[in-house]
C-alpha cells in the first residue's frame, strides 16, 4: 500500500465500542476512574479494535534497524558496525528487548530498513531501502522518494503483521546515531534550540555532546528543512528507522491496531505521523517518558501522558514492551472483576457531573 492510499483509509475509532468500554469500567465494583490511565488505555484500545471485548493476546515489537551517515561526524561513542551486530542479535534473541519481550509474551521482529551492510541472519526481515543514510551535515540524509518508501515499509509491515494475527504492536529501533537525527527533527518541528533537545544518547563526553550539537546545527543550516513539510524534514535531517516507525503508526491506523510509542526516536516518528494525519493519534498508546532531554517535550507536543516513568533511554522498544504487563493487569481487572450488581452494593456516582 502506498502512503497516499493509506492516508485516505484512516477512519475514526468506534464511538460505540468506546462507550461500552467506559460503561463496563464504570460498573466494576471500585471507585470510578480509580485505575486512571489503565482504564483510558483499555477504552482507547476498544475504540481501535471496534469492540469492547479487547484482545491483545498476540503482540510484538517491530524493530526498525538502520544506519545514519552523520556518525562520520563523531556524534556517537560507538561505530556504525554496532547497528548490524545488534540487528543480528535481535534475531538470536539476546538483546535487552528480547529478554524483556519474552517476559511480556511478545515477539521481537527485527527489520533491516537501512543497515549499512547486508545482514544475512535468519529472522531478520530484509526491507532495506538504502545502505544507511547520507551524512546530513553534507547533504540531505535521503531523497524524498526514499523517505516515502521507508514510510511505506512501515505501513506494509503492519498489514503483514495483522495477517499473522498480531493485535498490538510496539515500536522499536536500532541505529547508531539516531538520537542525533531525532534531535534534529525535534528542533525543526518544535522550533526549539538544538541545545535544548539534544542529549548524550548512549554516552558522550562534554566535547562529544558539543560535536553532536554542532553537527545538528550544520545539518539544519545546510539542508534548510521546511518545518511545514514533515516529509521534507524527515528526508533532510532524519533517518530510515524513524521513517519506518512513521509508517507503523499510519499502518496501525489503517489496520485498526494499537501502536505503542517507545522513547524519543519513536515519539519523533509519532509527531511526523500526526502531521501527515491527525487521525493517527487515536491509534497510538504511550508507554513511557524517555530520560532524553526531548522525551517530555515530545509527549507534551503529542498531548499524551506516559504509563511509566522509569528514566529509561535504551531504545529497541524496551519502554513499550515494559508497559505491556501493566496494560495486561488493567485488562485483567476490566475482564474479571465483579460488578456493583454482582456484589449487591450501591454503585458509585460521578459527582463531578452534578
Amino acid at each position: 500500500m502506498t502512503l497516499s492510499e493509506a492516508l485516505t483509509k484512516i477512519e475514526e475509532p468506534s464511538k460505540d465500542a468506546i462507550a461500552k468500554a467506559i460503561n463496563r469500567w464504570d460498573n466494576i465494583a471500585k471507585p470510578l476512574k480509580s485505575l486512571g490511565l489503565l482504564e483510558s488505555t483499555i477504552v482507547k484500545i476498544a475504540g481501535i479494535q471496534k469492540t469492547p471485548n479487547v484482545n491483545i493476546d498476540k503482540r510484538c515489537v517491530a524493530v526498525m534497524c538502520a544506519d545514519n551517515g552523520v556518525v562520520a561526524q563523531g556524534v556517537t561513542q560507538s561505530p556504525s558496525e554496532i547497528t548490524a551486530v545488534v540487528t543480528e542479535n535481535f534475531a538470536k534473541g539476546c538483546t535487552s528487548v528480547c529478554i524483556m519481550a519474552k517476559s511480556a509474551n511478545a515477539d521481537v521482529i527485527p527489520i533491516d530498513i537501512g543497515v549499512y551492510r547486508d545482514v544475512n541472519v535468519s529472522g531478520v526481515i530484509n526491507k532495506k531501502v538504502m545502505y544507511g543514510t547520507n551524512d546530513m551535515t553534507q547533504m540531505p540524509a535521503m531523497t524524498r522518494e526514499q523517505a516515502v518508501k521507508a514510510i511505506e515499509v512501515g505501513i506494509n509491515t503492519v498489514i503483514e503483521l495483522k495477517e499473522k494475527g498480531y493485535k498490538i504492536i510496539a515500536t522499536g529501533e536500532m541505529g547508531i546515531g539516531n538520537t542525533t537525527t531525532s534531535a534534529a527533527i525535534t528542533s525543526v518541528l518544535l522550533s526549539l534550540p538544538v541545545e535544548y533537545v539534544t542529549g548524550v544518547g548512549a554516552g558522550l563526553t562534554s566535547d562529544g555532546l558539543k560535536r553532536k550539537i554542532n553537527a545538528i546545527k550544520k545539518a539544519i543550516e545546510v539542508n534548510q528543512p521546511n518545518k511545514n513539510d514533515p516529509i521534507d524534514v524527515l528526508a533532510k535531517v532524519g533517518g530510515l528507522d524513524i521513517a519506518g516507525i512513521v509508517g507503523l503508526y499510519i499502518g496501525g491506523a489503517v489496520c485498526n491496531i494499537p501502536i505503542m510509542i517507545d522513547g524519543v526516536i519513536s515519539a519523533v516518528g509519532a509527531i511526523i505521523a500526526l502531521k501527515l494525519s491527525e487521525r493517527c493519534k487515536h491509534y497510538m498508546i504511550v508507554s513511557h517518558v524517555s530520560k532524553e532531554p526531548a522525551g517530555k517535550l515530545l509527549l507534551e507536543e503529542l498531548g499524551f501522558k506516559p504509563l511509566l516513568t522509569c528514566e529509561m533511554c535504551l531504545g529497541e522498544g524496551t519502554g513499550a514492551v515494559a508497559a505491556l504487563p501493566v496494560i495486561d493487569m488493567g485488562l485483567a481487572v476490566y475482564n474479571n472483576t465483579y460488578t456493583f450488581e454482582d456484589a449487591e452494593i450501591e454503585k458509585y456516582e460521578d459527582l463531578n457531573k452534578a
